[in-house]
């Protein structure tokens, strides 16, 4: 078995389909690479794969969404085909057996804060309230 791991941008919204009573979620991720050429100068190359997860659990086909960063692991296929002109072209398809987001653009993500449930605070009275503290802020023990 050949496995194929892809981490990139999704290039439009996700489509979900029945085909033969299953379900097919399609999607399109475009994974860009940048390097440096034998002169030195930047350059980028972008790989487009086309994906089908097919799954009973079509509730993620809401986040895959435009410009979504994710995470997809398959089996690779490449389809080759004649174009109009009569040369001869190559796509890159993946069967998907596992798809996770990772972000999206102009996502600020986490702040780095963590604010306690409510209902944590109203645990035993044995843990002290940060007003009860009295040992300085600034004296870290390392």
């Amino acid at each position: 078995m050949i496995k194929m791991q892809v981490i990139g941008n999704l290039g439009k919204d996700c489509s979900v389909n029945t085909v033969n009573g299953k379900n097919v979620i399609n999607f399109t991720v475009a994974h860009t690479e940048k390097y440096r050429d034998s002169q030195g100068n930047n350059q980028e190359k972008t790989t487009w794969v086309d994906c089908a997860y097919w799954t009973d659990r079509t509730a993620i086909a809401q986040y895959l969404t435009k410009g979504k960063q994710v995470f997809v692991e398959g089996q690779p296929e490449v389809r080759s085909f004649t174009r109009q002109d009569g040369t001869s072209g190559a796509s890159l398809s993946l069967r998907v057996r596992e798809v996770q987001l990772l972000g999206g653009r102009g996502e600020s993500g986490t702040s780095g804060t963590y604010q306690q449930p409510a209902s944590a605070s109203a645990s035993s009275g044995n843990t002290p309230s940060a007003s009860d503290i009295t040992e300085p802020v600034d004296d870290l023990p390392f």
